[in-house]
């Protein structure tokens, strides 16, 4: 079977020989599929009519315990396609409901995705790999269940990135092209995402339950993901309070880091809400350049439900409807109605609390303050609304404070940045007073603030680059190095320094779309 085109980089483990190749082994343990019928349909991937492989995430392939030598080769690229359903693979499409834009939707589903299994990382922990864009489903609804080139590009890019900046998300584990053509706005290459998560449970998920009344569903779901995902929590007196509260804290923490880098989810629909707290389904997801709170690159939000700023709001609302759905759950715990909806608005009182101090906290470590104090909030507060005033660039603001940080001669290029100069600088005596009162020496404040500010992110213009070469030209060069780039966000790379520029006028991307 032919590998990718020519214009890719050599891959070294791609060169083996066919005739050495041993079979591909997952080690697949399916528990999502010993649960009962109800919660998936079992259904196999529709094969393609000629693979070519793009790329494969050697690095967590190895953590996985997989032999990348072995998913280059032919029956791995097979398999990576959904040509061949690998040993002990048991592919099936989970049911979901969700809410979507605010509209419920009683049955969604995996409509072009198969879980093919679970594998045991060498951390020890378990992770679904899953196919996205592998054929219609039971879940389909009129659709084809294929993905485009350029949206499962772009999933690569963003999601390893995402990892690499330290945030919960899914993985990348490959990517291939079908050889055959999807039909959206335009006719467009087909390819198949390999996607690795914790788990691919969502609270549409539970939602999907609670529609149909289902409470004896909806315990066995909630009693696999405390066993998946939250162990401790069935200790607790409480546990699907506890659950809950688990859910509610790890997705605090998760949009704080979201906000801290700039990211935009673009489609935070419920049925998109992981229950372990992942970054899940990077659709027209997108990077602030110039900072603005209101900021919206999705082409289908057209009301600003999911702008930058919205997404705490968002997320809290997403959670209330998981807390809806565990109602029959919580009220046997507590033992009436009314001490179920108590419990349900006490857990998801925290969210607020536990996402303005993580939020606070990074913002501090972003400013290199460490030593939190009164008035450090208004400080960083006082920053943004300053950089939403002038149009200052998100990522090389906080970038380039690390230089300020221990030489005041760096403020230029700080300033620079801003549409009017001296706002930031009026900014900067304060904040220079502030750093008065820390211990920390200037050389090594700044060494702490550049792991926390990076310098590469998937700037947009970037991104649709390397999309565009790949979908018009088959060129996957700007890709790989993207990838390379991004890999290391936190550190600089001399002959990369393109990389870390914001887009140009002519450049600027101003929508981004779903891949469906």
């Amino acid at each position: 079977m032919a590998m990718a085109s020519s214009n890719l980089p050599a891959n070294p483990v791609a060169q083996i020989n066919d005739a050495e190749t041993q079979a591909v082994r997952f080690g697949f343990e399916n528990t999502y599929a010993r649960l009962s019928e109800r919660f998936f349909k079992r259904v196999d991937p529709t094969p393609v009519s000629a693979p070519q492989l793009v790329k494969v995430n050697l690095r967590l392939a190895q953590s996985l315990g997989l032999d990348p030598a072995r998913l280059v080769s032919p029956e791995g690229v097979e398999i990576l396609a959904g040509n061949r359903i690998a040993e002990g693979s048991e592919p099936l499409a989970i049911a979901y409901a969700g809410h979507q834009f605010g509209h419920f939707a009683p049955q969604l589903g995996d409509g072009r995705a198969n879980l093919l299994g679970e594998v045991k990382g060498r951390d020890g922990v378990r992770y679904d790999v899953q196919l996205k864009g592998s054929g219609p489903t039971p879940y389909s609804r009129r659709g084809d269940g294929r993905a485009a080139l350029g949206p499962v590009l772009r999933e690569y890019i963003v999601s390893e990135a995402m990892a690499a900046l330290g945030v919960p998300t899914t993985r990348a584990l490959a990517a291939v092209t079908t050889g055959e053509r999807v039909f959206r706005e335009t006719i467009l290459p087909g390819a198949v995402l390999t996607r690795v998560a914790a788990s691919h449970l969502r609270v549409g998920t539970f939602q999907y339950f609670a529609a149909q009344g289902d409470t004896e569903a909806l315990r066995e779901l909630a009693d696999y993901a405390i066993a998946r995902h939250y162990p401790e929590a069935a200790m607790s007196g409480q546990p699907y309070r506890a659950l809950l509260n688990g859910v509610v804290g790890r997705h605090a923490r998760l949009v704080a880091q979201w906000l801290l880098l700039g990211f935009i989810h673009g489609v935070m629909n419920t049925d998109n809400t992981s229950i372990s707290g992942e970054t899940l389904d990077y659709g027209p997801c997108a990077f602030l350049e110039a900072y603005d709170p209101a900021a919206v690159f999705s082409a289908i939000d057209q009301s600003g439900r999911y702008a930058y700023g919205n997404q705490p709001r968002i997320a809290l609302w997403n959670l209330a409807r998981l807390a809806e759905a565990l109602l029959p759950l919580l009220q046997h715990e507590s033992g009436s109605e009314e001490g179920a909806v108590a419990s349900a608005n006490e857990a998801l009182a925290a969210f607020v609390t536990q996402f303005e101090d993580a939020h606070a906290a990074g913002l501090r470590r972003k400013i290199g303050l460490f030593n939190e104090q009164d008035g450090d909030r208004a400080l960083a507060q006082n920053l943004l609304d300053r950089m939403a005033a002038n149009g200052a660039d998100f990522t090389l603001t906080f970038r380039r404070l690390c230089d300020a940080a221990s030489n005041q001669g760096a403020d230029d290029a700080v300033s620079l940045l801003f549409a009017d100069p001296s706002a930031y600088a009026a900014w900067a005596t304060e904040w220079r007073q502030r750093l008065e009162k820390e211990s920390i020496s200037p050389v090594d404040r700044a060494v702490v603030m550049r792991n926390v500010n990076p310098i590469y992110i998937p700037r947009n213009h970037l991104v649709e680059a390397a999309l565009s070469a790949a979908v018009e030209r088959a060129d996957f060069q700007p890709f790989e190095s993207l990838l390379i780039v991004l890999s290391k966000p936190y550190d600089d790379e001399p002959g990369f320094e393109d990389y870390a520029i914001p887009a140009r006028p002519e450049e600027r991307v101003t929508q981004t779309f779903c891949g469906t």
